[in-house]
């Protein structure tokens, strides 16, 4: 099972680039589902948010720390980085944890709040 999470959020459509971003959509959804295919990810999600003034939408690879290493390095995949950054505003890319990882890093999370002195 995924125990990690790169996300892919964005912002607003840079006015007149509106046509080559939903094709840039559609191209990455494709690479992503090929990636699935593959097993280069255990899976992804799509999300199409409601307007908001921040975020526009976003996308989740699920895998391994491995898969999503190489996914980050993988030409196709910067590739698409650099169409989305022409295409749309905030472009953001996260790393982060899901499922197992989460246990592990709140074990770690709560190793460091018992070095700090809490205070009312």
């Amino acid at each position: 099972m995924a125990d990690r999470v790169l996300f892919i959020g964005w912002g607003a459509s840079i006015p007149g680039r509106e046509e080559r971003g939903v094709d840039a959509f559609n191209e990455v959804i494709g690479l992503y589902g090929r990636m699935q295919q593959d097993g280069r990810i255990e899976s992804f999600d799509v999300a199409l948010l409601e307007p908001n003034g921040n975020l526009d939408g976003y996308i989740q690879l699920h895998g391994s720390a491995t898969q999503l290493a190489a996914v980050r390095t993988d030409d196709e995949f910067r590739r698409t980085l650099v169409d989305a950054s022409l295409i749309v505003a905030d472009l953001r890319v996260f790393g982060g944890f899901t499922n197992d990882g989460i246990a592990r890093e709140m074990a770690l999370y709560q190793e460091a709040v018992a070095k700090v002195p809490q205070t009312a």
